[in-house]
């Protein structure tokens, strides 16, 4: 595709080809680069994807470099398959070496070589302290890096991929893209949210970017509409039950905690003192959601049970993970509570900024569409 002709760039099919030869990038919580390495591993080998992987703890992120074919990051995982990673990029080249007076000098003759026009253009590093400390320089570097591909017309708004940089060093950069669809809509992968005023606890904010993250746009204003139940188990003091009276959502806390007496106040939510694991409701309700700190096997076979007796439509909860050995017990958590559940189930899990050493998940009945 020529650089004039920006029509083509509005052409998924098109889009699609950006140059992959160098493998993926992707972006994590530090210190589960290991975690996030296995899992890319695993994708390419169920795809037969030749490569190997690079990885050091604290970095934030992981490359899965190709050693065979050129394969497109399509070719090992969509970014929504993969738990531990918060972004996959398709790389298509290395900077190194840059001049401190003039990065770009660098950057641009590889992104050039592709002959793409670009939707927007991103510098950013990883969530790492490292990264941290290169965030001045990302916002210099991105603002230059902008103007100079709109000086060459190298920025379409009806591009369907993102330009990527990220920045490892101060001299050094992988260059990268997203398709804009398939790609997290935030830097580095993170929704930055605010502390909500009126909260009682900073887990709130594992619910709201939970449904952020895990739930798509038309979901969220389906699922999450006034007026519908919820049950949340260990609720105490009441950071999830929080998010779902703000949504208007009636909701039964249950714990033998105290629960915040504002929330108490709205009249939406209802305390019940007992065992989350004993608790059975009335009736169906819309909802399960779940941060009880206890082993992850057993709020899998919690929920499960829960999806099996028709309790709940859906389910939103947090698996605490061992020390050791977290992508086996994650594997194995999910795999229990698919066999447990007896039903095929959308099962939807990520490890959000928002949480640590734990990964959210989201379990509901296929019903025939996915988006049912």
């Amino acid at each position: 595709m020529s650089r004039a002709d920006t029509s083509k760039a509005r052409d998924p099919a098109v889009s699609a080809a950006a140059p992959c030869a160098a493998g993926v990038l992707a972006y994590c919580r530090p210190g589960f680069e290991s975690e996030c390495a296995q899992e890319l591993a695993a994708h390419a080998a169920a795809r037969d994807v030749q490569g190997f992987v690079r990885a050091a703890r604290g970095d934030g992120f992981v490359e899965f470099r190709n050693s065979g074919k050129a394969s497109g990051q399509q070719d090992i995982a969509s970014r929504r398959e993969l738990i531990f990673a918060r972004q996959l990029l398709c790389i298509f080249g290395h900077a190194e070496a840059m001049r401190r007076e003039d990065r770009l000098a660098a950057l641009l003759p590889i992104i050039e070589k592709t002959g793409l026009c670009w939707h927007d253009a991103w510098v950013e590093a990883p969530d790492s302290e490292a990264g941290r400390a290169l965030a001045p320089l990302c916002r210099a570097l991105n603002a230059a890096l902008v103007a100079a591909l709109k000086k060459k017309s190298l920025l379409d708004a009806g591009s369907s991929l993102r330009l990527h940089v990220c920045m490892t060093a101060t001299n050094a950069a992988i260059v990268a893209c997203a398709d804009v669809a398939d790609g997290a809509p935030w830097p580095g992968g993170i929704p930055r949210l605010r502390f909500p005023r009126g909260a009682p606890s900073r887990s709130t904010l594992k619910l709201e970017e939970a449904f952020l993250v895990l739930l798509d746009e038309n979901e969220r204003e389906r699922w999450l509409a006034p007026g519908m139940s919820a049950v949340d188990l260990g609720a105490a003091p009441g950071g999830w039950t929080w998010q779902l009276a703000r949504r208007s959502i009636r909701t039964i806390a249950v714990d033998n905690g105290a629960i915040d007496t504002a929330l108490l106040a709205s009249g939406l939510v209802e305390h019940l003192r007992a065992d989350g694991f004993r608790y059975q409701p009335p009736r169906t309700v819309d909802w399960l959601v779940c941060d009880m700190v206890e082993q992850p096997r057993r709020i899998a076979s919690l929920v499960a049970r829960w999806i099996a007796e028709g309790w709940c439509r859906r389910a939103m909860f947090n698996l605490k993970l061992p020390m050791k050995k977290r992508y086996d017990e994650v594997r194995l958590c999910l795999s229990l509570l698919r066999e447990e559940a007896g039903a095929d189930l959308d099962l939807r899990a990520k490890q959000l900024y928002h949480d640590r050493e734990e990964i959210t998940v989201f379990a509901r009945k296929r019903t025939g569409s996915r988006r049912s």
